[in-house]
């Protein structure tokens, strides 16, 4: 085995992204064997400079991936954000820094270009909190059990005017970006979605046309025709041993702007015939649905668990950036092990706006850079962080007038893995 030090961490070239690929799928636990399809595919995506792998000789056994995202905060401005994927180490390479390396060598790029955070999601929870990435958003899935949920079953369409519609994957290329849209100017934490991934959703691009599904895709028009919502399901086909449809619907995507949209699309999607269940998919985790149907119970809770991570790169930038549901003065200690943006903040915050600098007045709360991150969206609460040990009070009641200052009415939510 190599040493250490002779492990070489760089930018692939366009050449090794087969050999990139080949490690990736090894440390996914995917068939190694790479397609020439895939790796035309990949080669229209990443961006060479942004994709680094580590090479034990001409044998790459690292892989690390960022591109540019727009990322939305509290109080619908984007921000720049360094979004970190296709992170894995070959087993047979761990624990020799590998990953520490590659991060460090992308952090310092991201600082140097201005993002003014980085943004992930993590596959295991103990992994990213020693590089500053704190856990920002929290995801649910449930699972409805339509018959018990106590609707109308012979409910034919909504009742406020507006009407839905089934539509096909060239519609929703059409309408669904703009709407998507609509929705990251309103939710905290909703990443851009790029031409790619609308049509690899709508299968306009197909990698593997042998696990592909087309779905069904239902829109909500208002009553004055203008579309406030885009449903995007597929249907099993599973019957009982006495003839009896028990098929169930799998969410893929939904976007609503309007909670008229949000009810009219579940009370559709739990209308269709022969379905009996209806999985969701990732949902905000204070969503409207389970309180939606005429029993609550009907819904019930697949999975909820951390999905976005965030590390935050400029404070001064991330703090200014977002809005604030009170007036204080806060001064941070941030605790930055990478060297990046360690060190003491003001923060002067009211409903007009918020100022940010660095400052040499006493801390009244000192936190990780981690931390901020979970607090950055509003969804984590500071007195909750002090309690863990994981914030401390330098002035008591400074993690209460941060949780009046950073928290949100609705809980921030990324519908979007990458």
């Amino acid at each position: 085995m190599s040493p250490r030090q002779d492990i070489d961490i760089r930018p692939i070239r366009e050449d090794e992204t087969r050999e990139w690929t080949r490690a990736l799928h090894t440390g996914f636990q995917l068939p190694p064997t790479v397609s020439d399809a895939d790796v035309k595919d990949r080669s229209t995506y990443i961006v060479p400079a942004r994709t680094l792998g580590a090479f034990d000789g001409t044998r790459c056994v690292g892989t690390f991936r960022s591109f540019p995202q727009q990322i939305t905060a509290v109080g619908g401005a984007p921000v720049a954000a360094d979004a970190i994927s296709n992170v894995t180490v070959t087993a047979t390479h761990r624990r020799r820094g590998i990953l520490t390396r590659m991060m460090a060598k992308d952090l310092a790029a991201a600082k140097e270009r201005g993002d003014t955070v980085a943004t992930l999601i993590a596959a295991e929870y103990p992994i990213y909190g020693r590089y500053g990435f704190g856990a920002a958003t929290t995801a649910a899935e449930w699972t409805i059990d339509v018959p018990r949920a106590g609707l109308d079953p012979r409910w034919s369409g909504p009742e406020d005017g507006g009407r839905i519609d089934l539509v096909d994957g060239d519609d929703v290329r059409k309408t669904g970006p703009e709407l998507h849209e609509r929705l990251r100017r309103a939710q905290p934490g909703v990443v851009d979605r790029d031409e790619r991934w609308w049509q690899v959703r709508t299968g306009a691009l197909v990698l593997d046309p042998a696990s592909w599904t087309e779905p069904f895709h239902a829109v909500y028009r208002n009553a004055e025709g203008e579309v406030e919502g885009l449903l995007t399901y597929t249907v099993d086909d599973h019957w009982g041993d006495v003839k009896q449809p028990l098929e169930t619907a799998k969410v893929k995507d939904m976007i609503a702007v309007t909670p008229a949209a949000e009810r009219a699309l579940w009370r559709y999607v739990c209308s269709v015939d022969w379905v009996a269940k209806v999985r969701t998919g990732w949902r905000a985790p204070d969503d409207l649905l389970p309180h939606l149907l005429p029993d609550p119970r009907a819904a019930r809770i697949l999975t909820q668990a951390d999905l976005l991570w965030v590390r935050i790169l400029d404070v001064v930038a991330a703090l200014e950036a977002r809005t604030y549901g009170a007036t204080g003065t806060l001064v941070l200690e941030v605790v930055d092990g990478g060297g990046l943006c360690g060190g003491r903040y003001r923060l002067d915050a009211s409903e007009a706006g918020a100022s940010c600098a660095r400052t040499t007045e006493d801390a009244e709360l000192t936190l990780d850079v981690g931390e901020l991150g979970s607090l950055w969206l509003g969804d984590e609460s500071a007195v909750r962080l002090a309690a863990l040990g994981r914030v401390r009070e330098e002035r008591a009641g400074a993690a209460s007038l941060a949780d009046a200052l950073l928290r949100t009415s609705r809980r921030p939510w990324c519908p979007d893995i990458f």
